[in-house]
Parts: C-alpha cells; sequence; structure tokens
C-alpha cells in the first residue's frame, strides 16, 4: 500500500529503517525485521547506506514483499547511472514493490571503499521525474515501456537546519518533478521540525521526520560531526552520558517516544533508525499509542 494512502486514512505513519546483510547472509537481517514487523506500516531498506557496500536494496524488499511485509526501497543517485537505477526500479515494480526513497547519498570519502568513483549521472531531481516517467509508462528518454510502474515516491530533505535558498529551490524541484511525500533527515527538536514544516509548507505534501535512535552520548556527538544535516540538542547528549547500560536503553527509548508524542500533531509520521536496536521498536510504538 502506499505511504500516501495511509495517510489519507488518517493513520500516523510509522516506518523503520533497517540495513542490508553485508554478504549473502539474510538470517540476522530477517530477524530484524521480525522483531519489528507487526508494529510498523512499512520496512526501509538502505541502500548502501553512509557509503558502505552491502547487499541490493532491491533484494532486501522482495524478501519483504515474499513475507507480506510492506517494504520501501531507497534508491541513491551515487551508485548508478541513468540505465541501472531505472533498471533496478523497474526491477522493483515487478517483484511490487511501489513505495521508494530518493537521495543523492553520502559521500564515498565516508565509507569502506573510498577510491569508489561516484557517479551521479541523475540527480535527485531528474531520478524523481525518472520514477513519475516510469509511472506514466516511458523512461527517461521518453520511450514508451510495457506496462507502468506504480511508485508512491518519497524524496529525502538533504538541507540543513537553516536551508538556504539553493537547497530550497532543489527540494522545489524535486516536489514539481513528482514526488508524493518528505522525509527529513534525523531530527530532534520539535522547534526545529515546526521551523523546517513552516519552509516546506508551501509545497502541500506530507512529511515523514526522521529519527536515529541515540545508542550513547558519543554516538550522538559523532552524528553532530559527521551527518550532513543532523544537529542533536546538547541537553539531550548530557541526558545520555554516564550512563549503564541498561540506564541507557531507558534513557534513549524515552527520547524517541518524547520526540514522537510531540511530532504527531506536527507532521504526518516519522520514519525511524533503530541502529541496531529494532527490539525497542514495538516497545516505543506502544508507547506513542499509534
Amino acid at each position: 500500500m502506499h505511504i500516501t494512502e495511509l495517510i489519507r486514512q488518517k493513520k500516523f505513519v510509522i516506518t523503520c529503517e533497517i540495513d542490508s546483510p553485508k554478504g549473502v547472509n539474510s538470517e540476522t537481517f530477517l530477524d530484524k525485521v521480525d522483531e519489528v514487523k507487526n508494529s510498523v506500516h512499512a520496512i526501509s531498506i538502505s541502500d548502501n547506506l553512509r557509503a558502505v557496500m552491502r547487499c541490493s536494496a532491491l533484494a532486501m524488499c522482495h524478501l519483504l514483499k515474499t513475507r507480506d511485509i510492506e517494504p520501501i526501497m531507497e534508491l541513491n543517485t551515487r551508485d548508478r547511472n541513468r540505465l541501472a537505477l531505472q533498471s533496478d526500479l523497474l526491477a522493483a515494480a515487478t517483484f511490487g514493490v511501489e513505495n521508494i526513497i530518493i537521495s543523492s547519498g553520502y559521500d564515498v570519502s565516508l565509507g569502506d571503499h573510498r577510491d569508489a568513483s561516484p557517479v551521479h549521472d541523475l540527480d535527485t531531481v531528474s531520478l524523481v521525474k525518472a520514477a513519475r516517467d516510469l509511472n506514466d509508462e516511458r523512461d527517461f528518454a521518453g520511450h514508451s515501456l510495457d506496462g507502468p510502474s506504480n511508485f508512491c515516491i518519497g524524496v529525502l530533505a538533504e538541507i540543513g537546519l537553516k536551508p538556504d535558498a539553493t537547497q530550497m529551490d532543489k527540494l522545489k524541484r524535486g516536489v514539481d518533478a513528482g514526488a508524493d511525500f518528505i522525509v527529513t533527515q534525523a531530527m530532534y527538536d520539535t522547534a526545529v521540525l515546526e521551523e523546517f514544516l513552516g519552509s516546506v509548507g508551501q509545497f502541500r505534501l506530507p512529511v515523514i521526520v526522521g529519527h536515529v535512535m541515540l545508542k550513547s552520548a558519543s554516538s550522538a556527538s559523532f552524528l553532530n560531526s559527521n551527518a550532513p544535516g543532523i544537529s542533536i540538542p546538547e541537553r539531550i547528549i548530557k541526558q545520555l552520558e554516564g550512563l549503564s547500560r541498561e540506564a541507557l536503553f531507558g534513557t534513549s527509548q524515552q527520547i524517541t517516544v518524547e520526540f514522537i508524542e510531540s511530532a504527531k500533531s506536527l507532521c504526518q509520521g516519522v520514519h525511524l533508525v533503530p541502529m541496531g536496536w529494532e527490539r525497542f521498536i514495538p516497545h516505543i510504538v506502544e508507547a506513542v499509542g499509534s
């Protein structure tokens, strides 16, 4: 089911992002899926997230479909040219994958293949258009197709806390190219979310706010220093300092619960990145009553 259809049903959408395995053994991946599948509306599969090479998101989305679990396939412009991107999209459509999120991808210098050549044959705006073209039964070059796709197209708002005119123009062009919903970078402060929503209100699209679970004060500081567009308030980092392992589990979950509860009245959903803590997702979802 399209994410936007769930939103039209007045649901506050909760999605969970899980990394593909680094290898061909999918057992651990499927264990994580089993931990969250009954608590979220869809499971999003990252596409070589942080420029770390992993098994294809397409393959994992197909596994989810065979288990009657709604997948979201993430797709970046960094790793493929326009031929490969369209080919993967058609394959996804063939497997019944309908929800996609488009991004440019982290710089390869941050990953585990630092000598890789970034492609970026298409930018995110062009890839949104390409996906929309496939829905309209034609390819990016205008050639007709034997059957259309049925994608619900999300676009990652790759903008900082105070977006400049160039960033907002790119997001607007992505919306104009055919995006159906917007996903934000990870957020932790509803004041920041409100400011962002004020900036994108003109687009009249559903917004799903990103949120990465914080496993420690040091991991939060690392995100602040290394993840473009993410800013974790110092007050939250201080909450995580000096805690025992068990106390950290509880505090991190409470931070996430409080953020979701405050965001529910502002946006249409939350995109959770559990960072290996999938086992806590059911409790979080139960606590927020979604």
